[in-house]
């Protein structure tokens, strides 16, 4: 029933809008995390083609893992969906019960309320001059030592991840889900998980992160582009700049080390009229003005847009059209 995935996705979202995240003991996604982390220290200390082998090894593995999880859950909605002898009533309570599980599910690959929350929480100790807590928490959600960073590097850092998680934790999710089911926002997201957790380019994750890191930017090619086009639509609702947003994208997406986060993040940085900054590696943008308050609230606007729009532009549509061939994993 082409229904039913609909309202996952509308249920999905609105779980995320009014609830957020579950506790970590609660979160599949955490629970991936706990895994990798078991078998980071298993693939590290050999030499550098051995580490890139064993980091492939986890990647596979862990992904796997995951898909087989979801095809058997999928199989066992499925059953129980297929069984003949139910009366109206009956298929009326599977199928919500069908919706409420999945649209649970795929709640936790989806992260737009968890990011508000981590983001405001920077700016409430920034609001204190609170400089340290501010670098801490901001930390925990980039790639960057934050120990020197002053207040504006500290802004420039959160809104930055703001951009980057409407892909990672939005878009990314939704447009796997759109064309393969709650496997592909989960296999998408644990991939994700494993770049975020050992793909640096250091000395101690530049090979075994090497396969999941790579994996990560094939899969975001897409949903990064697609993403940064959806946003300059929720900037023009918005009333921001959004001729602005297009020009930023063209000229700085390809400024970051990473082919695919420079697209969202130069797209914000348009919108807002702003200049992001991470000292050493990139300037997006070409604001001249101190980033505020008012920025940050902009941003979050534009990313809470922005994930309904892809849901209405690209998400459903897509789920619509793969339904009516046939082709989609129905829930």
């Amino acid at each position: 029933m082409i229904l039913l995935p609909l309202l996952v996705v509308v249920l999905a979202i609105c779980i995320d809008f009014t609830l957020g995240d579950p506790k970590n003991k609660f979160h599949p996604t955490v629970w991936v995390g706990t895994i990798i982390g078991k078998l980071v220290p298993v693939s590290r200390g050999r030499s550098p083609k051995t580490e890139k082998l064993w980091g492939t090894v986890l990647t596979i593995s862990v992904t796997t893992l995951v898909s087989v999880v979801l095809y058997f859950l999928n199989r066992g909605l499925g059953s129980i969906n297929s069984v003949a002898n139910f009366s109206y009533e009956d298929e009326l309570i599977v199928s919500i019960f069908s919706v409420l599980i999945t649209g649970i599910l795929l709640k936790t690959t989806i992260a737009i309320k968890g990011m508000e929350s981590h983001a405001k929480i920077i700016m409430q100790a920034l609001s204190k001059d609170n400089l340290g807590d501010a670098r801490t928490r901001l930390s925990m959600i980039v790639k960057r030592n934050t120990k020197n960073l002053d207040k504006q590097h500290i802004i420039s850092g959160t809104l930055e991840s703001i951009g980057e998680n409407i892909v990672d934790g939005i878009t990314g999710p939704l447009f796997y889900f759109a064309i393969f089911g709650l496997a592909g926002a989960f296999v998408y997201r644990t991939v994700n998980t494993i770049d975020s957790m050992i793909g640096y380019k250091t000395e101690q994750f530049r090979n075994v992160g090497w396969f999941g890191a790579n994996c990560d930017k094939m899969l975001n090619y897409l949903p990064a582009r697609i993403t940064s086009l959806v946003m300059i639509v929720a900037a023009m609702i918005l009333k921001a700049d959004w001729r602005h947003s297009l020009e930023i994208m063209r000229r700085d997406s390809s400024k970051t080390e990473s082919p695919n986060a420079g697209y969202p993040m130069a797209t914000l940085a348009g919108a807002l009229g702003a200049r992001f900054e991470k000292v050493d590696h990139y300037i997006l943008g070409d604001g001249n003005s101190e980033l505020t308050e008012d920025h940050f609230k902009s941003a979050i606007s534009i990313m809470k847009l922005t994930a309904i729009l892809f849901c209405a532009i690209f998400t459903i549509p897509i789920i619509v059209i793969l339904s009516y061939f046939g082709w989609w994993l129905h829930v």
